[in-house]
């Protein structure tokens, strides 16, 4: 009896597991907003040196796929900045940046304390780091940061999936080969004088027979 029991729990404590990784894996079915935060939103403490939340905490309860969004909900006193780069994101500054790797979405501005709210959406998947550059890096240095894996999911919706346009090419010159175009030149309007016009060959006609008819007289 006591192995028939032992059985039964190995069995139901495997269907468990099985079940438990299945949900793990479940597809997401619709693309997410996460509130960066959650309700401590995404500021920081200037006085106490402390952000508002561990977001390394609240990201780890998270799972992101491509199309989501994150919303941070703000004010300028901080900054929103994404990026790809490692190096970049644990330096918490931005000088040595590339343009195609790191991004600043808004925030410290002239005017302290104005609220703002920043929709970034997910477009690249694998490691993406979000921070804030402010007072000289300190705020990302002390807690205003975080990493999130992003995963395929859904993949991206035809909103975020545009192509980029095709680069500029500057139009070939004429001295490269290119063909000038057409010039339109006017045809030499018709002659109005001169011996051959027809009223003129006429007169000379006339005179000549009137010359020819005194000539016979004498």
């Amino acid at each position: 009896m006591a192995t028939t029991t032992a059985t039964t729990m190995a069995y139901l404590a495997l269907m468990a597991v099985l079940i438990t990784g299945a949900a793990a894996q479940t597809p997401a079915t619709a693309y997410t907003n996460h509130t960066v935060g959650g309700s401590a939103w995404w500021f920081f403490n200037s006085t106490t040196s402390a952000a508002s939340s561990n977001f390394t905490a609240w990201a780890t309860n998270q799972t992101f796929g491509l199309g989501d969004y994150l919303i941070f909900n703000t004010n300028t006193n901080q900054t929103v900045i994404q990026t790809y780069n490692e190096t970049t994101y644990r330096s918490c500054s931005i000088s040595d940046s590339s343009d195609n790797d790191t991004f600043k979405f808004a925030g410290g501005g002239n005017i302290f304390g104005v609220a703002l709210t920043m929709a970034v959406p997910l477009t690249i998947e694998g490691p993406n780091y979000y921070f804030s550059d402010a007072e000289d890096g300190v705020q990302c240095q002390n807690g205003l940061a975080f990493e999130i894996l992003v995963q395929h999911g859904l993949g991206l919706p035809p909103s975020l999936n545009q192509p980029p346009p095709p680069p500029y090419v500057e139009p070939p010159s004429p001295g490269e080969g290119s063909l000038s175009p057409p010039v339109a030149v006017a045809a030499d309007p018709p002659s109005t004088g001169g011996p051959k016009s027809g009223a003129n060959l006429n007169r000379l006609a006339f005179v000549l027979t009137i010359g020819w008819l005194l000539l016979l007289e004498k």
